[in-house]
């Protein structure tokens, strides 16, 4: 594949997603998705097959589809769902019980590579770096802080910090305005169509998706400028 040099369409700086982008997203959340549905189903095994189905994972926990709620969506789109498919809790109520076992979760997740190196690499190039994701903002700080990154971070934000929730261009916006950039001068990475929907909304110069989620190159190919198998391979992407 032939380099894209970000000189080019003047990007200067970069906004990943969290899951499934920077976090392995099948050795990462299948197992808290399956503690989420114990959670909401509390002990009905009935019921639990029913909010499996509604927000589309498996029995093991593993989403079945690029679309499925539990891969793009925030604790609250979450919760609006498995409330509507019968759990008995109020919407609001569960949005905060699945936070706190979002946040817990940061202890279990896998990162897809050595993330110091890759996105020290970039930060040294010039690029500013930042993370937007559908969790909360304190479980995007404790991934963070966990995998060593966070002093390589000049923005980060999740689902509660007041941006909107993907794919509304206002998350990316934020991140422009943050790092001094005009929306054209970012890249947004991602591996779902929320990812690529958020860029195409802000006008970000590059949408850029990655297969380390639930993405494939079929679903994020009709948005994206590029589709990579990891934000591994995008240095020499961007740069040749």
């Amino acid at each position: 594949m032939p380099g894209v040099d970000p000189r080019r369409p003047g990007i200067r700086a970069i906004l990943f997603d969290k899951d499934g982008t920077l976090v392995d997203y099948a050795a990462s959340w299948t197992p808290i998705n399956a503690r989420a549905i114990a959670l909401a189903a509390e002990g009905d095994a009935a019921l639990a097959e029913r909010l499996r189905a509604a927000v589309g994972v498996d029995a093991g926990g593993r989403a079945l589809s690029p679309t499925s709620i539990m891969a793009a969506g925030s604790a609250g789109e979450i919760a609006a769902a498995l409330v509507a498919a019968g759990a008995r809790f109020e919407p609001a109520a569960l949005t905060r019980a699945l936070d706190d076992l979002f946040l817990a979760g940061v202890d279990d997740m896998v990162a897809v590579g050595d993330l110091p190196v890759i996105l020290g690499r970039l930060s040294t190039r010039g690029l500013a770096l930042g993370v937007a994701s559908s969790d909360n903002e304190a479980s995007v700080r404790a991934m963070a802080e966990r995998f060593g990154i966070a002093d390589l971070l000049v923005f980060t934000a999740g689902w509660d910090s007041g941006h909107g929730a993907k794919p509304e261009a206002g998350i990316a916006l934020a991140f422009a305005a943050a790092v001094g950039c005009g929306p054209r001068e970012i890249a947004v990475v991602g591996d779902t169509g929320h990812d690529m929907g958020l860029a195409r909304a802000a006008g970000a110069g590059l949408a850029i998706g990655v297969l380390t989620g639930t993405g494939t190159r079929e679903s994020l190919g009709a948005q994206a400028d590029l589709v990579l198998d990891s934000v591994c391979d995008l240095e020499r992407a961007l740069f040749g």
